[in-house]
């Protein structure tokens, strides 16, 4: 029998479950998929348990109904503030007597790796990810350092947070709705696997993932994280504007974003009318698409400008010579590469949009579904990694991490 893999991704607006089936050449095929609107949650957050468990059930119920089997547990991301992400290094020796240099194993790459792990993280606070960067043995940098002739050995990583709150509360929700979580990742992480290429991880690229309640970002150089960050500023704000400037209710503006939103003005070179609904008895009245899109761009630069300062102060990053993948629901508006192109000065700016998985293509072949795919391709890893299928078995935990494939051997020593 095919093993069965779940992804749930429980986002601010929305709620999506994706069911994958791993045939025997290790292969997914997307077999089930739902999409429902969040409720209890803020900002990312959950702020209500009980409307943010429904929501969670109906998702996956849905997805179960698509895929016609029943699924026990899944995997799932968290974003937000409650994220934070530093650099650590860590230094061991590799020759026991003097300064005769030994042989590197694999032994001595876990034993560094856990010397930088060794940093001070608040009580109220749970490591995610403890992702490997870059080896240096002698002075001499190596991604692969097993084999080499050495004295000393150091090894920086990249260590990714949460607050423990943030992550119990998302157990929770899950537990309640009848479901186990397997493991919890970082959303752009998540994404990062599902949408970008490996070229692009290493020559040194950006993934930003446009939420409703926030827009997180990843920075990736030489194939590793050395970035994570999240601006407090999405989607609902642009859904906001609307709805202050045209007096109409968040439901309405948030639809007439989807449908007729546009935050590139050069695009729109043909007037077209947009019906603004009356309120209170009020008779409908029309807008056009370019004053829509008036409300929407400045509003999206600031989003796009707050995160090109953000990147600037936190990481070192100071060319960019793979791409900006942008990601999430705030991707699928009209003009949104466009736009990001003009406030970071490049033009090598792209959707990201998951690879094809059989199933409904046309459905999660869109930006908002590279978080949830991405889970499935980790837990697909995981399985591979432990030989045993996942999301059918309530007691089987995976214990391995395979971010990039040259280092889960590596994580699958600390996870």
């Amino acid at each position: 029998m095919s093993d069965i893999v779940v992804g749930l991704d429980i986002g601010t607006s929305s709620i999506r479950t994706a069911i994958g089936e791993i045939s025997e050449s290790n292969d997914i095929e997307i077999i089930g998929l739902a999409k429902v609107p969040s409720a209890g949650l803020r900002n990312g957050v959950i702020v209500n348990i009980e409307a943010a468990q429904g929501a969670i059930r109906q998702a996956i119920e849905i997805a179960e109904q698509e895929a016609g089997v029943d699924v026990s547990s899944c995997y799932t991301a968290i974003g937000g503030s409650q994220i934070e992400g530093i650099n650590s290094k860590g230094v061991v020796g590799v020759s026991s007597k003097g300064n005769t240099p030994k042989e590197i194993t694999q032994n001595d790459i876990n034993r560094v790796i856990e010397s930088a792990n060794a940093v001070q993280i608040p009580m109220d606070r749970e490591m995610l990810h403890v992702i490997p960067q870059d080896f240096i043995v002698d002075g001499i940098r190596s991604k692969e350092p097993v084999h080499m002739m050495g004295v000393r050995l150091e090894g920086e990583v990249h260590v990714i947070t949460a607050s423990k709150t943030t992550i119990q509360n998302v157990r929770s929700c899950i537990e309640r709705a009848g479901y186990e979580i397997e493991r919890v990742m970082l959303k752009t992480l998540s994404a990062v696997k599902a949408v970008a290429h490996d070229d692009e991880l290493e020559l040194g690229s950006i993934l930003i993932d446009l939420g409703a309640g926030s827009t997180d970002v990843l920075v990736l150089i030489n194939g590793a994280p050395v970035c994570t960050l999240s601006i407090m500023a999405g989607g609902n704000l642009v859904t906001s504007d609307i709805s202050i400037v045209k007096g109409i209710p968040i439901s309405a503006a948030e639809r007439i974003k989807l449908e007729s939103g546009c935050c590139w003005l050069p695009f729109l070179t043909e007037p077209k009318e947009v019906v603004i609904p009356g309120v209170g008895g009020r008779p409908p009245e029309l807008t056009t698409q370019v004053e829509l899109c008036n409300i929407i761009q400045p509003r999206m630069e600031e989003i796009f400008m707050m995160v090109k300062r953000a990147i600037v102060h936190k990481s070192d990053l100071r060319q960019l010579s793979g791409n900006i993948i942008l990601t999430g629901g705030g991707a699928q508006m009209e003009g949104v590469v466009e736009l990001a192109q003009q406030i970071f000065g490049t033009t090598a700016v792209r959707l990201g949009i998951p690879e094809k998985l059989g199933g409904d293509e046309d459905k999660y072949r869109t930006p908002e579904y590279a978080t949830v795919i991405g889970l499935l391709q980790e837990q697909k890893a995981a399985s591979s990694d432990n030989g045993r299928g996942r999301a059918l078995k309530k007691t089987d935990k995976a214990k391995g991490e395979s971010f990039f494939a040259k280092i889960a051997k590596i994580k699958k020593a600390f996870f």
